[in-house]
């Protein structure tokens, strides 16, 4: 009997220990998940000067690109990863779950809202002007661009801005879409093939220091946008981390000290652009 009940006692210990095993490896499993860190691959550009591009040293870099980088610093549970391509590019890829994000100064429209996710805390404040060749004196602003011929991205903020314009005052504006991104404007622009483009003060300061394009700003702003980053509608979680960091960064100072270094002064205001 003793001999009976000693096996039954060493049978239930046996499953006592395995029973406390077993939990404690789902314990560890599930640690080992919760501590994983997510990858995000962040879709940008290389053309934008002063937002994404290529240095003299050919790193990618820019107040879009340094601001990804912050937020990736105040973010543990992920691992932002850039990939770049043309601009016309971005939304297929996010559509098609090439990338997860995108950073390249975003502007809020209608179709873009039905078909993606917007974060909520805007981080830049983006101008839009009427640019011209620096010995251009007939156009002076948006409305002596009638039968002119305007450069400008597909999908950009600035199609979208001019196409609206043109379709509001009976298309008079002859739209051209660039090729070649930001080169084939400055291009185009400085040989005198097209009339004008729509940019910002500080891409137009750039290409000026960059590449002697012989541009300029005239007439007031068509719009001072805000700007934000873009992402799939199921991406929730991502986007309420990413405003968190971003209320940090603001708070803090760090993004008026971006904007300042990379854009000329701080655009993250609606005063930066007055």
């Amino acid at each position: 009997m003793k001999k009976i009940t000693f096996i039954v006692m060493s049978i239930a210990l046996l499953i006592l220990i395995s029973a406390c095993g077993t939990a404690s490896e789902t314990s560890s499993e599930r640690q080992g998940n919760e501590n994983k860190i997510k990858k995000i691959i962040v879709g940008t550009g290389t053309q934008f000067p002063n937002i994404c591009f290529i240095d003299e040293d050919g790193n990618l870099t820019g107040y879009d690109v340094e601001l990804v980088k912050e937020i990736d610093k105040r973010l543990p549970d992920y691992e932002f990863e850039f990939k770049t391509m043309e601009f016309s590019n971005l939304l297929l890829s996010l559509e098609t779950n090439k990338i997860d994000f995108i950073a390249h100064q975003m502007e809020v429209n209608k179709e873009r809202e039905e078909k993606f996710l917007f974060n909520q805390e805007p981080y830049n404040i983006f101008p839009l002007h009427v640019v011209v060749n620096q010995n251009n004196k007939s156009i002076q602003g948006v409305k002596d661009l009638a039968g002119k011929k305007v450069i400008v991205s597909a999908t950009s903020n600035s199609a979208n801005l001019i196409e609206k314009y043109n379709k509001e005052h009976g298309n008079k504006i002859n739209i051209v879409y660039s090729g070649q991104g930001s080169d084939d404007a400055k291009t185009q622009l400085k040989t005198g093939r097209v009339d004008a483009t729509i940019s910002t003060p500080f891409a137009v300061d750039f290409i000026n220091k960059a590449a002697d394009a012989e541009q300029k700003v005239v007439g007031n702003p068509l719009s001072n946008s805000k700007v934000y980053f873009l992402l799939r509608k199921d991406e929730t979680k991502l986007q309420k981390d990413i405003d968190s960091a971003l209320k940090e960064i603001k708070n803090d100072g760090t993004l008026t000290k971006l904007s300042t270094e990379w854009l000329g002064k701080d655009y993250t205001t609606e005063a930066g652009n007055n």
